[in-house]
């Protein structure tokens, strides 16, 4: 008999009213395998999600939750009925396995082309182009310089985050997750760079975080908080059109402290996706950082392997670790890291291509029946 090993990353845990069977979370990834023109998940995207509903918690990939939303092609929506009902076609097959996943609600901002919006410019804090290549309906392109939302827009937009809550919520999510991380629209907000507004969404901490907390309190409106989770990535530099300053790590600081008045199903860290450890005005240890300032469930995220997930949750820095890439190319994770195996490689070529290859075509390990797992 093989003998047991104890792992934290295995052991199970409870998150608000769920009993998740491990702590090793799928992180929301963008697959772009939604080729169709209403944007709605398939029966691919069934098999795929099914594949790895051994997940203590799926995170699934970024849903724009409007047209004005979307920044990238082929990404599934949750703004609308057919896209919801499809959906509810993923969960009823995650749920089956015995797996729980949360819904990612996405607005891309200015990470956007005018060819997603009939030739209008895509929507921002400020009129500031993040100057990032991204994949738009007409190739490579430059992100479009973004047209400063009004507050008509501002408030259209919160509606448009609620009405994909609800949409989340009749398609059978277990909960939401609200992307205010990697550059995107609530990400904007928070940037000093990126938000150079004067009114009430702009010029302070406090008001640049006040969409943020405006999306939150529209989302918990139809969630209960316990069932909403938050990602964020403070240390983000260098990348997706985000300039850090050095009143970065204090907005996040407040963030993350006035979080406390919310009991949310977690909040969603990301380490550093750069090296910022020249950078004296960021941190280069997030969750170290946090931790102490935030008491509910914490998920920490980027670059971790099997080894540093279960050491930092073994150093009570992090309650759950999330993995992206691994995911993709190792469907059966929790099952790989219970025999301590190797993994298998990714082929990065076919992250964001259409079709089954990269995508479900990775196999699950085949277990020998006197094979043990702890």
């Amino acid at each position: 008999m093989k003998e047991e090993v104890t792992q934290p990353l295995l052991e199970s845990y409870v998150l608000g009213d769920l009993r998740l069977s491990n702590r090793v979370i799928m992180a929301p990834m963008t697959r772009c395998r939604a080729d169709n023109k209403d944007l709605v998940p398939t029966a691919l995207h069934q098999e795929y999600y099914q594949q790895r509903s051994g997940a203590g918690l799926i995170i699934s990939e970024g849903c724009p939750v409007s047209e004005e939303a979307i920044g990238y092609v082929r990404t599934p929506g949750i703004f609308t009925k057919k896209q919801s009902d499809a959906w509810r076609e993923v969960t009823d097959t995650v749920h089956a396995q015995g797996g729980h996943i949360f819904c990612q609600l996405w607005h891309c901002g200015r990470i956007s082309h005018t060819s997603f919006h009939q030739g209008k410019a895509p929507l921002a804090p400020s009129a500031v182009n993040a100057n990032f290549e991204i994949t738009t309906p007409k190739g490579k392109k430059m992100t479009s310089t973004p047209q400063e939302m009004t507050e008509q827009d501002i408030r259209r937009t919160l509606s448009d985050f609620g009405k994909a809550a609800q949409f989340a919520k009749e398609a059978g999510f277990d909960g939401v997750e609200i992307h205010s991380s990697n550059g995107y629209l609530i990400h904007q907000f928070f940037n000093k760079n990126a938000n150079q507004r004067t009114d009430a969404y702009g010029g302070t901490i406090k008001k640049r975080a006040r969409f943020f907390f405006d999306v939150l309190d529209v989302v918990t409106e139809i969630w209960e908080p316990k069932r909403v989770g938050v990602r964020l990535n403070p240390s983000l530099h260098h990348l997706l059109g985000i300039e850090a300053t050095e009143e970065t790590i204090p907005t996040f600081d407040y963030v993350v402290e006035t979080l406390k008045f919310y009991d949310l199903a977690y909040l969603h860290l990301s380490e550093p996706f750069t090296d910022v450890s020249a950078v004296p005005y960021l941190s280069s240890e997030i969750a170290l950082r946090y931790r102490p300032r935030y008491k509910g469930t914490l998920i920490i995220n980027s670059g971790f392997t099997q080894e540093s997930g279960n050491a930092i949750i073994e150093a009570g820095k992090a309650d759950l670790v999330a993995f992206g890439k691994p995911f993709i190319s190792n469907p059966d994770l929790s099952s790989r890291f219970a025999l301590q195996v190797p993994l298998t490689s990714w082929d990065k070529t076919t992250f964001y291509t259409t079709g089954a290859k990269g995508y479900t075509d990775y196999p699950a390990l085949t277990v020998s029946p006197e094979v043990e797992l702890y």
